[in-house]
């Protein structure tokens, strides 16, 4: 496939509308920081239950991206609408978007020190919605249980990876987003995240996934969506990433 076929097979994996069935969406989202402009226009959607991995190389928009969807940044300007399970999230703010199933679990994992796992876990749940309560919790996060009185943040990074996730299901969810979560782990770590976000999505839990390691994020996830210099370059399966080395080299490097 040469380049001019490649772009224009793209152009047309990318229409501007979004697929009627989408659980959550975004649509012709823009978002300033301060005089930078850094999303372009992003659509897509994605089924209640799909993990979708957001790609593409470093500084392409993906972690702003994440950020808008949860509110957490109120941009200078933004254009554009966020939808989940029917209802607009744009107009909200971080907090009222947490209250609305919304939970981003950034790449520093915020794990408030001082606290140990459990006093985390139970500070989450503070807020009117909850979520998973502290036995099914310890259930899918056996190594939280074992660490339940420790300090948190003198656990390893994969452990509190692990209770940052665990944080965010504490909390009423609809939509899990996941920023850089493999980052700096050991393999071995990576596959025991890995088995974590496979039972959330037997669950029925939507998941965006950020992640430098596209292999891996696509390898989790059912949909993929590529992100250029804060535009959408690709909307489509992540099987057919997997399948598409010169899309992969072109958008991906690798």
């Amino acid at each position: 496939m040469n380049m001019v076929t490649m772009e224009n097979d793209l152009v047309a994996r990318n229409p501007a509308k979004v697929p009627d069935n989408a659980f959550f969406s975004v649509r012709d989202m823009h978002g300033y920081y301060g005089e930078s402009y850094i999303v372009h226009g992003v659509s897509f959607g994605i089924e209640k239950g799909k993990i979708l991995a957001l790609l593409g190389r470093n500084g392409a928009g993906k972690t702003s991206t994440l950020r808008l969807i949860a509110r957490a940044d109120m941009p200078t300007l933004m254009r554009g609408e966020i939808i989940l399970d029917g209802k607009p999230i744009h107009p909200l703010q971080g907090y009222q978007a947490a209250q609305a199933g919304i939970q981003l679990v950034q790449e520093d994992r915020r794990i408030i020190q001082g606290l140990t796992v459990e006093e985390n876990l139970m500070l989450a749940q503070v807020a009117p919605t909850r979520g998973w309560d502290l036995d099914r919790i310890y259930h899918h996060f056996p190594r939280l249980a074992e660490r339940r009185m420790q300090e948190a943040v003198t656990m390893s990074g994969g452990e509190q990876q692990m209770l940052a996730i665990a944080r965010a299901l504490a909390r009423d969810i609809k939509l899990l987003l996941l920023d850089e979560p493999y980052e700096g782990l050991a393999p071995v770590i990576v596959q025991e995240i890995e088995r974590i976000l496979h039972e959330i999505k037997a669950m029925g839990i939507t998941t965006i996934i950020v992640e430098q390691n596209a292999v891996a994020a696509l390898r989790l996830a059912d949909e993929a969506v590529i992100l250029d210099t804060g535009e959408v370059a690709f909307v489509g399966s992540a099987q057919e990433v997997m399948d598409n080395a010169e899309l992969r080299r072109e958008y991906l490097a690798i």
